[in-house]
């Protein structure tokens, strides 16, 4: 990440793409839940850009903390250091504050005290939002479990994270959501969680003020990842074969995109301007020129504004 003293005195022209460089050789990053889905692209792209990344997570080999899930965080690792970088998979529970002050040592330690970016990408809810139920008949059980892995892991993370960047003297820290908008998500738990990631980033940035330090969310649009992909009965390279079981896969991104959007704000000498504030992968495309991994630029939020359009027909006239 650029020094705040490189800052341009003027930002750039309207209408023209910014393109920071890319690399980010030598810099220290943490992706908290990195064992697949956005956390892995984000990893794996940040290795492609020179990174050494710590790929936190409760997946490991032979101790998978999903059932039918079989990636790993040393998998994720492997990736990140064929790509250029350097991984580094340990084993973390983000709601378990012990485990993440442990985390935190050990960066201190072996990097000296430079940590640079911070990725928040903790979920593990999939199994406990319960689409389609009303909150006063959702499981208590299940409700409190996904906030307290989705919401207290973020904030129990950010709190001995941050301090090793402001002590540094800058640092980026990023926290993943679904969605920029205040739009219901179509579930209680799940909406309540995302949402208050998009808060945390906001009073986070209101705390890091004076400090050269910038926190703020960020959300991919609807994601191939792994789980989705099996769910389609589809690959990467087969994925178009699902659109007419959903007409709205047709608007969707790799994991890689996310990743690609995480290096630009990394690599973004005005980053501090973004402070508090949440984006979308399909804001940050055409800001900074990058594509998916297939050439392709999707438009999220466009997309799906149109096919909802599309969906309920003309606008008959009173």
């Amino acid at each position: 990440m650029a020094r705040r003293r490189h800052v341009p005195r003027n930002p750039a022209p309207r209408g023209r793409t910014r393109r920071p460089p890319s690399r980010l050789d030598g810099h220290v990053a943490v992706v908290a839940g990195a064992t697949r889905g956005a956390g892995r692209g984000i990893a794996v792209e940040l290795g492609a850009a020179g990174a050494i990344v710590y790929c936190t997570g409760r997946s490991v080999r032979g101790g998978p903390a999903v059932s039918g899930r079989p990636e790993t965080i040393e998998e994720t690792a492997e990736l990140v250091t064929a790509g250029g970088g350097a991984g580094i998979p340990v084993r973390v529970d983000h709601t378990v504050p012990r485990e993440v002050g442990r985390l935190f040592d050990r960066i201190r330690h072996e990097q000296h005290g430079r940590l640079d970016l911070l990725v928040n990408d903790v979920w593990g809810g999939d199994a406990l939002a319960e689409w389609g139920t009303p909150f006063w008949q959702v499981s208590l059980e299940k409700g409190l479990l996904l906030l307290k892995r989705a919401v207290d892991s973020h904030f129990i993370t950010g709190r001995p994270g941050v301090p090793l960047m402001i002590d540094r003297g800058r640092g980026l820290f990023i926290e993943v959501t679904d969605g920029t908008s205040a739009t219901y998500r179509g579930n209680l738990t799940y909406d309540l969680a995302k949402a208050s990631v998009i808060r945390l980033a906001y009073g986070m940035a209101r705390d890091l003020r004076g400090t050269e330090v910038t926190a703020l969310a960020l959300s991919p649009g609807f994601l191939r990842s792994e789980a989705v992909l099996d769910h389609f009965g589809v690959t990467e390279a087969t994925w178009r074969v699902a659109i007419p079981k959903d007409p709205y896969f047709a608007g969707s991104e790799t994991p890689r995109y996310i990743g690609r959007a995480v290096v630009a704000l990394a690599t973004d000498p005005g980053i501090a301007r973004k402070a508090g504030k949440a984006f979308g992968t399909w804001d940050l495309a055409p800001e900074f020129g990058f594509v998916d991994i297939d050439g392709a630029r999707p438009h999220w939020a466009r997309f799906y504004r149109e096919a909802r359009r599309a969906r309920r027909g003309p606008t008959q006239s009173s």
